[in-house]
């Protein structure tokens, strides 16, 4: 028995099969290159965009509480409404300018 040859000779590796892996190692890597997270500069356009959006939601509804606070305490129908709505909208778009002006934070070097 133990001079027979097995039935199959064992597989040798193919030099295409080799290629073929470094094919597809090459493809995963450039693959998980293109899924990274986004740079920096991405983040913070969001949080500035985020930023603007929070400034005018909350001037408006800040003009709008404290005028309609004056209305009920002063009695004076729909004008301190009015003019808590027109004050809020005027500091919205002050701040959201004000935020325009200011240049972004340089991103720190790192080594």
């Amino acid at each position: 028995m133990s001079d027979e040859k097995p039935a199959r000779e064992p597989i040798v590796e193919d030099a295409r099969i080799d290629a073929l892996e470094a094919r597809l190692r090459a493809a995963r890597e450039r693959e998980e290159q293109r899924n990274r997270p986004k740079t920096q500069g991405s983040d913070a356009n969001y949080r500035s965009g985020n930023r603007a959006l929070a400034n005018l939601l909350g001037g408006i509804i800040g003009g709008l509480v404290i005028g309609y606070a004056v209305d009920s305490l002063a009695g004076t129908a729909p004008w301190g409404l009015l003019i808590g709505l027109f004050l809020g909208i005027v500091s919205a778009f002050r701040s959201i300018i004000l935020a325009a002006k200011t240049r972004p934070e340089e991103p720190s070097e790192r080594d």
